[in-house]
């Protein structure tokens, strides 16, 4: 006589790798049966899942005939009907966070809207895609820590390393700090799909994605591999990172891409010294956060002042928004407020993106 919980407990041996759940507890089995010495039930695969047909039959059949060597195991396969095609289906928003050129904050503003939103209650990951200058070890204090790794179906996965709230996933954390990065485009792609299949990402209401700067391999691996929710694009008041910062958001906008511009943030607005907190020096400029807006048709959803404390805060690991009494956090949580507040409208008026199909000559 087969035993339900029994039979249940031997099926959450059987693992889904990509996403580490057992087909028992990752809702995706339905129509569970025990009927005299036949077990049957169903699973409904992601369209980006269907290798793991023989995978879930032989590991099911080993798990119950290990206990029940006479019973007969029927597995029913369907296919989930959605349009996401994503390979991390347990990700709810992919935001790309770029910028035309280096040195604009965009990894300062990656790792600060981060912790924002994870402060307001949403899960979240970031992924530091900047393999050749990866500034999240250094930033969130965790210089020198090495992922962990979890075998899943006999296949090695990295775990995120998760502080201030989130997960987080970096080539800094694979490399000596002193190594440099020597990587042609197709090497640089195969990483940035390690961080996607490789990596052990937990359930997440948005994944920030922290780009290098400009249009490269990078770039297009990710449109590829990845259906991006949106772009938030950073510049700071100069007139040559609004240029910049416009050719970049341009390859989002292309029409075999249709990546979303969820908003421009203005990064070095003014200079507003620690003592004289009420005083603003425009040392850059100003209007170019509006203007990149304009052009790009989106919104400028915040600026944020260059305060010595928010350097100081990415050099010692203690991110600005983690201190409560740093100048700058009041923007960082009022940005991370309004880029919600896109988000929700993007997602209630488009559809779910696409992984873009790209043909290079």
């Amino acid at each position: 006589m087969l035993d339900n919980n029994k039979v249940l407990d031997l099926l959450r041996k059987v693992v889904n790798p990509n996403t580490g759940k057992n087909i028992v507890e990752d809702g995706n089995m339905h129509d569970y049966q025990v009927r005299d010495n036949r077990i049957s039930f169903t699973i409904v695969l992601h369209p980006s899942e269907d290798n793991l047909k023989m995978l879930y039959s032989a590991e099911s059949e080993q798990a119950i005939k290990s206990h029940y060597p006479e019973a007969e195991v029927l597995i029913t396969y369907k296919k989930q009907q959605q349009t996401n095609t994503s390979p991390l289906p347990q990700v709810k928003n992919v935001i790309a966070v770029a910028s035309g050129k280096g040195g604009v904050g965009k990894s300062t503003m990656s790792s600060n809207l981060a912790i924002a939103l994870s402060q307001m209650g949403l899960k979240v990951g970031l992924m530091d895609a900047d393999l050749y200058g990866p500034s999240m070890p250094t930033m969130l204090g965790l210089r020198g820590e090495r992922p962990q790794i979890r075998k899943v179906a006999e296949k090695p996965k990295m775990i995120p390393i998760e502080k201030y709230g989130i997960h987080t996933i970096s080539i800094g954390y694979l490399l000596e700090e002193e190594q440099a990065v020597v990587l042609r485009g197709p090497r640089l792609g195969g990483i940035i799909k390690q961080f996607i299949y490789d990596t052990l990402w937990p359930e997440l209401d948005i994944m920030i994605i922290d780009l290098p700067p400009g249009t490269g391999d990078i770039q297009l691996t990710l449109v590829q591999t990845l259906p991006l929710t949106g772009a938030l694009m950073v510049t700071t008041p100069q007139q040559v990172a609004v240029a910049d910062a416009y050719k970049a958001m341009n390859m989002f906008r292309l029409p075999n891409v249709n990546v979303p511009i969820l908003g421009v943030v203005e990064n070095m607005s003014w200079f507003t010294p620690a003592e004289l907190p009420d005083n603003k020096y425009h040392l850059f400029g100003q209007g170019g956060g509006e203007k990149l807006a304009q052009l790009g048709e989106s919104v400028l959803i915040g600026k944020v002042p260059l305060v010595m404390s928010v350097g100081e805060g990415g050099d010692e690991g203690i991110p600005a928004v983690s201190q409560q009494s740093n100048l700058a956090k009041p923007y960082f949580i009022d940005i991370a407020s309004q880029f919600v507040k896109q988000l929700n409208k993007r997602n209630e008026s488009l559809p779910h993106s696409q992984v873009v199909k790209i043909t290079t000559t």
